[in-house]
């Protein structure tokens, strides 16, 4: 039964509401669909869209004040109370439609359990592109918490590939200070996917942001940094000698003239001589050939 439930939710909200050309489920649709007061419905506290945009909130208003609301909202009854309805999908528009002046609003009931609920709201927002990109990882991370949904779950109720299921979860390791940048639209996902593991995220979301860099420039940085990062490491790493080679190196170096390292590796290594001029060169080679 799961299973069953999980294809079906995994088709999207069509495959609730009746798809396109489908008459049985039209029929079906018209039936259960019906308008009601719109202060008899509430916001789902585990809708994963936290952030709506006032601008936007404002051209739909305007478009449902020409037009009215082209697609009903889902809802669910509220258990113990009358008359009360929680959305499952559509709260953007219920948002909308106060701001319209809009008195009822057409809904379409669902029975629907609470993951059910949660999975469809997922879908519609992701369907939609409604969330960021946090959100629409707070709604995957509720899924495996709650429900202890896999990645392969995930990503076959969505819609989507494994790998971003997997991307996207990623960013929820990041900083606060990086997924603020994030949550207000100013670096994309793509962006923050190139801090993901960085020693210093933040201060390279600040550089993307000031210098306002593409996603493959902000690769290209991250890339760069972690090059120089790494040639640092290597200097560092060459520069752990032991005081035996240290004094070893000095005394060859003052007794050539010319500076001299030496690395070991394992029981055998190098010993570079660095020269500035032909004359030196050949002062050495003499030495070598006499001694």
């Amino acid at each position: 039964m799961a299973d069953e439930a999980r294809s079906r939710l995994g088709r999207g909200l069509a495959a609730l509401i009746g798809d396109v050309g489908d008459e049985s489920a039209a029929l079906e649709r018209t039936r259960s669909q019906k308008r009601v007061p719109i202060e008899f419905l509430k916001p789902n506290a585990r809708n994963p869209r936290r952030h709506f945009a006032e601008t936007e909130l404002d051209e739909l208003a305007a478009s449902i004040r020409e037009r009215g609301i082209i697609q009903p909202i889902l809802v669910r009854t509220v258990r113990g109370a009358m008359d009360q309805y929680e959305i499952v999908a559509g709260e953007r528009r219920w948002r909308a439609a106060q701001r319209a002046g809009l008195h009822d609003v057409p809904v379409v009931l669902l029975e629907v359990d609470d993951r059910e609920a949660l999975e469809l709201a997922i879908i519609e927002n992701v369907q939609r592109a409604d969330l960021n990109a946090l959100e629409e990882a707070g709604g995957y991370q509720a899924l495996a918490d709650e429900f202890k949904y896999g990645q392969d779950d995930i990503a076959k109720i969505v819609g989507k590939s494994r790998s971003h299921v997997a991307n996207t979860l990623r960013l929820l390791k990041l900083p606060e200070g990086v997924q603020d940048f994030i949550r207000a639209g100013k670096i994309s996902a793509g962006h923050a996917r190139a801090l993901i593991g960085q020693p210093n995220p933040e201060e390279l979301a600040q550089a993307i942001v000031a210098q306002g860099l593409s996603v493959r420039q902000a690769e290209a940085v991250v890339q760069e940094r972690a090059a120089s990062a790494g040639k640092t490491a290597a200097r560092r790493a060459r520069g752990a000698k032991d005081a035996d080679t240290i004094a070893l190196e000095k005394r060859l170096s003052d007794a050539l003239g010319l500076a001299v390292t030496i690395a070991h590796r394992g029981n055998g290594g190098e010993m570079k001589i660095r020269y500035k001029t032909l004359e030196q060169l050949d002062a050495v080679i003499r030495r070598i050939e006499r001694d």
